[in-house]
């Protein structure tokens, strides 16, 4: 199964048993619909929760608003609450992560600097190419 959605928090890896490793990450996907006899579209947002055993080291590029195609299998976790409700939440076992689009980072905003950089005093026409 393939899906694709943006990444609402940045990855986090665990230790399991046998020093094995996970990362968790949790997925939002949009779609929008058309109801019937209506003329506006309808948006709607499915999260879904991801576990991903191959590589840990990859965590480090699954940030915020990442943008990633997702290939695996879906799985659904269904249990009783503690008020004696049925609950059930998504959960996708990634075997491939393709990163589509990397989060923007802001860094002079992240450090209070609000202002945009100087522009460079170079010459366009000293451009590499």
């Amino acid at each position: 199964m393939e899906i694709i959605g943006r990444i609402t928090k940045d990855a986090v890896v665990h230790k399991v048993a046998n020093d094995k490793q996970v990362v968790n990450f949790s997925i939002a996907v949009n779609d929008s619909y058309k109801p019937k006899g209506s003329t506006e579209y309808k948006n709607i947002v499915t999260y879904i929760d991801c576990s991903y055993w191959l590589s840990a080291s990859l965590a480090q590029f699954l940030k915020k608003g990442t943008l990633v195609e997702l290939f695996g299998r879906i799985g659904l976790n269904v249990y009783i609450a503690s008020d004696s409700q049925a609950k059930g939440s998504l959960t996708f076992h990634t075997s491939n992560i393709k990163i589509l689009v990397f989060a923007k980072t802001l860094p002079q905003i992240a450090q209070g600097n609000t202002t945009p950089k100087a522009q460079s005093d170079k010459d366009p026409d000293d451009l590499p190419f």
